[in-house]
């Protein structure tokens, strides 16, 4: 019952805390309370272990929530940025009206995301998944502008058709499926009823990855992480980009490594495929991310090509690839979570959107931008920050699965990105510190600099991609 609670009680405290009408400051307190008690309960539920089913549809269709190791490591950086983010927001979010919305919708995003890495069998995952969508979708809302909604509404659309793809794949992993469908490591499909089918099989499998891929904003559906990040908050930018995006990853592993099996995929069409999507997201979103102008924006299509590289390594469908796609959920989280924070820091400190007019910055607000340049080390991949021992792991693994050129592509491609990221990350930084001496500003050094409120997030964040570095093969090593 604690894995049930934990996904029940963030929705619930955290609604009637915003819905209360109380004062901001008591409000605020209130909603630290929530996260940091929907935290404990989590870890208690996951020291708990166990499976739980509460709801039959039909024979075979069982609403069920697990603990297991998977889960677990997700739901560990679900926590990470879900914590980091409220205490944030509260600072943020003094300059917005609405903001009983947004923190209500936080909550309740909390809870489904929670739900989705507790979930049991592909039904609840798929039921979760689709909660999520609708209830993240509204943070994107949040100034109410005919942009805003136009972006809210393309979230919303691109999600939905991602996850009916991903239905379509449900639907025929139960039609196969052998016992209870319950997540298997390896897989539990029934191989006298594949036989003959296969074609049919691997086919929904595909729909599946691109489906539940949409979330994650694989090639050609990636379109609405640009549109969506530059109108939502920072904090919510922060959580689409640093976690929810994942949700589509954790259903990307479910699917493939927990109820289909790797074997029936791997030397198949689907999986030199969805390598070929993987990498060509990858590029595409890199050089976009180059060329953009806009700082969130930017950072968005950053975050088509940062996500693809947990899916490529995904696709290599071998035990390394898997533990090089898990280390970079976790420093590509913290790290591009930190980014969207600190861009945050920039809009309601200074009003600056664009790169351009991070000229000069680095002297107004030096602890924010230390903080940009060490999350901007990692996902570049600079040791000892954690993108550099994912991306390590990740090209080590397609060079040891001996496919020929499909070995020698990854980490080709990875080096390209590798370049790009560090040419529209580094120039931020270089000119943030050095403006040039013909540079003038009229601010105090330092006199921008957020409160404590803002500034110990970001260096959370930054403190786990180290960490993720340093001890990160250590953290994986179970899976």
């Amino acid at each position: 019952m604690l894995m049930i609670l934990a996904c029940l009680f963030p929705a619930l405290a955290g609604t009637l805390v915003c819905v209360s009408g109380m004062q901001i400051r008591t409000r605020n307190r209130c909603l630290g309370a929530c996260v940091l008690a929907t935290d404990l309960l989590c870890a208690a539920a996951a020291l708990q272990g166990g499976r739980v089913s509460f709801l039959t549809l039909a024979e075979n269709l069982h609403m069920t929530f697990a603990a297991d190791d998977m889960g677990i490591f997700f739901l560990a950086a679900v926590l990470l940025l879900y914590t980091a983010v409220c205490f944030y927001a509260f600072e943020y979010m003094e300059r917005e009206e609405r903001t009983g919305m947004f923190f209500s919708f936080y909550f309740l995003s909390f809870g489904a995301l929670i739900a989705v890495c507790f979930a049991g069998n592909l039904l609840t995952l798929y039921f979760c998944f689709e909660m999520l969508t609708l209830l993240s979708m509204p943070m994107v809302l949040q100034e109410m502008t005919k942009e805003a909604i136009a972006a809210a509404l393309k979230y919303l659309f691109y999600s939905i058709a991602g996850a009916l793809m991903g239905l379509f794949a449900v639907f025929f992993v139960y039609f196969f499926a052998e016992g209870s469908a319950e997540f298997v490591r390896g897989g539990f499909l029934d191989a006298a009823k594949i036989a003959g089918h296969e074609a049919v099989l691997l086919a929904a499998v595909m729909a599946g990855i691109s489906g539940f891929g949409t979330k994650a904003g694989l090639y050609p559906m990636h379109g609405w992480l640009p549109t969506a990040h530059p109108i939502a908050p920072a904090p919510a930018s922060a959580l689409l980009s640093g976690i929810i995006a994942k949700a589509g990853v954790i259903a990307v592993i479910r699917l493939v490594y927990y109820s289909v099996g790797e074997e029936l995929i791997r030397g198949t069409w689907v999986q030199y495929a969805w390598m070929t999507l993987a990498m060509l997201t990858i590029f595409m979103g890199s050089m976009m991310a180059f060329r953009e102008k806009v700082t969130k924006k930017r950072l968005a299509y950053s975050t088509v090509s940062q996500i693809s590289y947990i899916l490529l390594a995904l696709s290599f469908l071998s035990e390394d690839g898997l533990k090089g796609a898990l280390l970079h959920v976790i420093s590509h989280a913290s790290a591009k979570g930190c980014l969207f924070l600190c861009a945050g820091v920039f809009i309601c400190r200074l009003g600056r959107h664009r790169v351009e007019e991070l000229r000069g910055v680095g002297k107004l607000m030096p602890k924010t931008m230390i903080f940009f340049t060490a999350a901007s080390l990692s996902l570049v991949g600079i040791p000892p920050m954690g993108g550099f021992l994912s991306k390590w792991v990740i090209a080590s693994a397609a060079l040891k699965d001996g496919m020929g050129v499909w070995a020698v592509l990854p980490p080709v491609i990875l080096l390209i990105s590798a370049l790009l990221t560090a040419g529209y990350l580094f120039t931020v930084v270089v000119n943030a510190f050095f403006p040039g001496e013909e540079f003038r500003e009229d601010l105090a050094p330092g006199s921008a600099e957020p409160s404590r409120l803002m500034t110990v997030p970001m260096f959370c964040l930054c403190a786990v991609s180290l960490a993720a570095g340093l001890f990160g093969l250590t953290l994986v090593r179970g899976f």
